[in-house]
């Protein structure tokens, strides 16, 4: 056989053995993220920080789908509700079942959150983000999203210490360039996530929630337990 008809048949048997990988993944087997999301500003005034801390997990626990790390400078205009983030993250991904092999990640992103309220309960946030991505043994990468959180107040008219209220979003992420590579691409659609919870409002700055995510892409649907904690101070 010749050179390069060996390395053709090689590169065919990779690239399929990648496609297989992600059509393992079991949709019937739910997962659990375990989270942590804060935010700060500087002395009340237009600056601050947030970031966030998620364990991710294929399966309930034990099984890394992702370890990620992201943290971020915040701008608010004065008089403007708009708040604007600029931030890096660091992700670690590990491959479905009992392999432990990793791919690491890294990359900046800018977003825009704009909240909205309807009538006395219902509290709006719409977020755009656009990130740059370096995944491990890939071409860099850019993706685009858009999340459309609602909050529902039951108990109050308010979010502040004491309330019960229910909690959804669906994100929606669109790849940037789509070729990554070794003559290797991306679809357009990358991914849906749809979210429902309950949530519990500890303290004016701290709320605890719990809910179900089903996350979407062309190869498989899995859904996966969220608990997260939200801390503002």
């Amino acid at each position: 056989m010749h050179l390069s008809k060996f390395k053709s048949l090689l590169f065919s048997l990779l690239m399929f053995s990648s496609t297989l990988s992600f059509a393992q993944v079991d949709g019937d087997q739910t997962g659990a993220w375990y989270m942590y999301f804060w935010s700060t500003t500087i002395k009340d005034g237009p600056w601050g920080f947030q970031g966030d801390i998620q364990h991710r997990n294929w399966d309930v626990i034990g099984d890394l789908e992702q370890l990620l790390l992201r943290g971020g400078i915040t701008y608010q205009p004065t008089g403007s509700n708009v708040k604007f983030t600029f931030g890096y993250g660091n992700i670690t991904t590990g491959e479905f079942g009992d392999g432990d092999n990793t791919v690491n990640e890294s990359r900046i992103y800018q977003e825009a959150l704009i909240p909205q309220k309807l009538g006395s309960r219902v509290f709006l946030t719409h977020r755009f983000r656009f990130e740059q991505r370096w995944v491990e043994n890939q071409d860099t990468r850019t993706r685009f999203r858009y999340n459309i959180f609602m909050n529902i107040a039951l108990n109050q008219t308010s979010l502040s210490k004491g309330a019960i209220y229910l909690a959804f979003y669906n994100e929606l992420f669109i790849n940037g360039q789509r070729s990554i590579g070794d003559a290797r691409t991306v679809e357009l659609f990358d991914r849906n996530r749809f979210y429902s919870a309950i949530g519990h409002s500890l303290s004016d700055n701290l709320r605890i929630q719990f809910g179900l995510m089903t996350q979407t892409t062309d190869n498989w649907q899995k859904k996966q337990l969220q608990f997260s904690l939200h801390h503002n101070f």
